[in-house]
């Protein structure tokens, strides 16, 4: 019991003591496709890598990255409707015994997701973690919402972010990081109206 208070004692008292993220994350391309598919996402971050994040990681800690976007249609007579949203986890691990750096993606949706409870589809591994922060800092034409889901005739605005999740993480670094600076970033963007559909499309559409 000693043994464990003092372990605890000694991972706060690291992670207090490590200095703050250099840099919160920069937007560097943010672009949104609107099509007949649906409505795509893609975002490339600048990520700097912090003592904090770095040190965690070597110590065999995985860290859990999210990104979060939702589509709200503009009502001027009450609130924004939410019409769709979509979630991305990210697992960044460090393995000891290849030195590699290895990439996990969960397109999990939820309110509270759980590491146990993630299902990851995708999984990359990089030789460095400049290589490895610059794919989770990178979404390519990721759909956050289906075609049916918007009002063609309505204004639609999405609301993106990107946050390091310290819920995810041990106790003890939880604590030690939630003296830090807040990694993450968040932006609002204006949803193009689809294309009006010109004679030559309408009349291909119509026939059989």
């Amino acid at each position: 019991m000693a043994c464990r208070r003092w372990l605890w004692a000694w991972l706060c008292g690291c992670f207090l003591a490590l200095p703050a993220v250099a840099q919160a994350p920069q937007a560097q391309q943010v672009s949104v496709q609107r099509g007949a598919d649906g409505v795509f996402l893609s975002v490339r971050l600048t990520l700097t890598p912090a003592d904090v994040v770095e040190d965690a990681l070597t110590k065999g800690v995985p860290l859990y990255f999210v990104w979060q976007a939702e589509v709200m249609r503009l009502r001027w007579y009450w609130y924004d409707k939410r019409v769709a949203s979509a979630t991305r986890v990210l697992r960044l691990a460090f393995q000891p015994l290849t030195r590699r750096w290895r990439m996990s993606v969960s397109n999990e949706v939820g309110a509270n997701p759980s590491a146990s409870g993630l299902q990851y589809a995708l999984h990359q591994s990089f030789d460095s973690l400049d290589d490895a922060l610059a794919a989770v800092g990178r979404v390519v034409r990721w759909k956050i919402a289906d075609a049916g889901q918007l009002d063609p005739s309505a204004e639609h605005r999405i609301e993106a972010s990107f946050q390091l999740d310290l819920s995810l993480l041990p106790r003890p670094f939880q604590f030690g990081m939630a003296n830090q600076p807040d990694w993450s970033v968040e932006w609002r963007q204006r949803l193009p109206l689809p294309a009006p559909e010109t004679d030559a499309t309408a009349e291909a559409l119509s026939k059989p």
